[in-house]
């Protein structure tokens, strides 16, 4: 896969805002006129909403609108908000290529709450990362009686804009999301079983990972682009462990029918919660690997906890 690591300097063109609706009759009321007048303006409008909603949508338009719907968290990617980001900065760049304006209407989905609601809190604060400088506005949908009490904070906190009364206004409750996540920072993903290789490492042994994850991939019968891939991606964020955590990390392997999954131990300190969702601008020599590494996979979660920092990457075949 060929991986563009470079950017043209551009101011924030995201506009993002939150709603919160108190029934379903009472979001209809608020998304459709961000819809029509989208549509109006020849714009593309792409939904990211329960199926339900998207229905009522249609038929309230008459079921002539060529509405996009957006990819929705698989297995994989479900409960790392930052790996949503990160696929949806994808999905609308090809959309916009950059350039062109697109609505974008997203609902909260009460299945991917997981037990505190922490993963709409990263999701937004990553999506203030990853779509910045893309000329996209989007809408969230939030109920404003959700079950978890951190949904409605992360809401308001990551939104610098509120749709009220059919007016956007500015939010004076919004933070920036390094602020955000360092009162809710992004949690560990579920525990797998024992890897199938533990690897110590330090910079002279990079060689050893990446042979390691070559010798894996044959192994789960990656084609060989996609071993090449997974090679790439696994050293950048191994090399960026050495480099920027501590001197010996630690690697983790799991081989299995879905892919090849790896986990990236340091006894650093994370200092940028969302790393690799902005792709570096060509003034910039270094910071490029957990990027590249993001591109390349299907999952990239990064979160830290008194032990240092973890990366878990997950690699479909």
């Amino acid at each position: 896969m060929k991986v563009e690591t470079t950017r043209v300097a551009a101011p924030v063109q995201l506009r993002h805002a939150a709603c919160f609706f108190e029934s379903a009759e009472h979001l209809l009321r608020q998304a459709l006129p961000l819809v029509t007048a989208a549509l109006e303006r020849g714009e593309p409008v792409a939904l990211s909403v329960r199926p339900a909603t998207e229905r009522a949508l249609y038929a309230a338009l008459g079921g002539t609108a060529g509405l996009i719907g957006l990819a929705e968290p698989d297995a994989v990617a479900y409960g790392s908000g930052q790996t949503m980001a990160a696929r949806r900065a994808r999905e609308l760049r090809e959309l916009t290529g950059g350039a062109v304006a697109v609505t974008v209407v997203a609902e909260h989905n009460s299945s991917l709450d997981g037990f505190d609601g922490r993963y709409w809190t990263e999701l937004d604060a990553a999506v203030n990362v990853a779509l910045g400088e893309l000329p996209v506005n989007l809408t969230c949908f939030y109920p404003e009686l959700p079950l978890h009490l951190e949904i409605l904070e992360g809401a308001r906190a990551n939104h610098p804009l509120l749709l009220e009364d059919g007016e956007l206004r500015h939010n004076h409750e919004h933070r920036g999301p390094r602020d955000v996540l360092a009162a809710a920072p992004a949690g560990a993903p579920m525990v797998l079983g024992p890897p199938d290789l533990v690897l110590a490492y330090t910079a002279w042994q990079l060689h050893e990972v990446r042979t390691a994850v070559e010798r894996l991939a044959a192994a789960a019968s990656f084609g060989a682009s996609r071993a090449e891939d997974v090679v790439l991606a696994i050293n950048e964020v191994a090399t960026n462990a050495v480099e920027h955590g501590t001197s010996e990390a630690q690697v983790w392997l799991w081989s299995s029918a879905e892919g090849l999954v790896c986990e990236v131990h340091d006894g650093g300190t994370l200092t940028e919660p969302l790393p690799g969702l902005r792709a570096p601008h060509p003034s910039e020599p270094r910071g490029r690997g957990v990027w590249i590494a993001r591109q390349l996979c299907d999952l990239l979660h990064v979160w830290r906890d008194g032990e240092g920092t973890h990366v878990r990457m997950h690699a479909a075949r």
